[in-house]
Formats: C-alpha cells, structure tokens, sequence
C-alpha cells in the first residue's frame, strides 16, 4: 500500500501510518472527481510536509481529464479539514496536493498494471541481491506482485517491498530533446567550431 516510514519531532518517535490517511481521505477527494494516488510524508526540523498526489477518476491521461490547480485547490481544501478534524498529525506540518505529473509516482501494484509497457525506477526498502534501485519496463502485474524487465532479466517485486516507484517519461515521445550538460557543447556544434 502506501510507505510507513518512522520520523522523529522533538525527540519523540512516531509512525506516520501514511495508508491509513490515504484511506481517511479517499472517500473526500471522490465526491470531488479525484482519486488519492498516494501520501508521502517528509519529515523536517520543526514539521515536516505531508504531500497527497490525486489524479481525476477518469483515468484517460487526456489533457481534457488533468488535474489542474482548481482541483489541487479543492482538495487541499477537504483534506486539511479532515486533517485538523482528525488531529492526525502530532505539530507543524505543510499539506502539499499535487498532480502526479510526468514524473508520475506509483504507490500500488494496481497503478502499475496501468502502464504496462511504460519504463519505471523504483527503490527497495530492502537490498536485494546487493541492490535497492531497479529501472526497467512494467511487463506484468499479479495481485500485489509487480514483474519487470530490468536489464533483460525478469525480476518480481511485492507491493511491500517498494520504498517507493515512478515512471520514467519516453522524452522523445514528448518531444523533449535533452538539453547537454553545463560547459559541454552538443556534438555537431564542436564541430562546427572545427571548420
């Protein structure tokens, strides 16, 4: 489900159950049209920031069906009243509601059934065979069981096992041409200067 990591605020320790606010605010964010993808909390000195990404229920992924600013609004707006109705988070803490944008993160292994084919990097809470990091494509999901291609090999993950996951964006596909590194002029201008 979601991560449960453990934070520490003014020397006290608690567990931020982050799939239980999920849960709390689900049925909020429907009536609005949106679905709760996911929390994540990022603790802090003197606070931390609780950041909830939503998507439209309409998962068509047309500009049409985006979440825009207006929704991110509303939903701050319903989630911080639970929140404080709740008193589920002990101090001071920023609520962030974000898009998942095209960086798109991935709390579930229902969210990565829905982009088989598309390329992910997702980081282990524990090491496995030496490594928590694996990028690769999405070929199947099984119940909680996520299979991808990572480096030709086939390799299966619980849903439990994900500290956390994120699509890679296809830059060409979005017609990004990548930008070259600070002091390194591309390729074919170097060139140029030769002549």
């Amino acid at each position: 489900m979601g991560l449960v990591p453990i934070f520490y605020f003014r020397n006290l320790r608690f567990d931020m159950d982050t799939a239980a606010i999920a849960i709390r605010v689900a049925p909020a964010l429907q009536e609005l049209g949106l679905e709760c993808l996911g929390v994540e909390w990022n603790a802090g000195h003197g606070g931390g920031l609780l950041r909830v990404y939503i998507d439209s229920l309409d998962h068509a992924g047309t500009a049409a069906n985006a979440v825009g600013i207006d929704d991110c609004e509303a939903a701050s707006r319903e989630i911080s009243a639970l929140l404080d109705v709740d008193d589920a988070i002990p101090g001071h803490y920023v609520l962030e509601v974000s898009s998942p944008g095209i960086e798109r993160p991935l709390f579930t292994a229902a969210q990565f059934a829905r982009f088989i084919g598309d390329e992910a990097k997702l980081t282990l809470k524990l090491p496995r065979d030496g490594r928590r990091r694996f990028r690769g494509r999405i070929a199947a999901v099984a119940g909680d069981r996520v299979g991808m291609d990572v480096d030709g090999v086939r390799v299966e993950f619980a849903e439990d096992e994900v500290e956390s996951a994120q699509l890679v964006p296809d830059w060409d596909a979005l017609g990004y041409a990548p930008k070259p590194k600070p002091g390194k002029a591309p390729q074919r201008d170097a060139r140029k200067r030769e002549q």
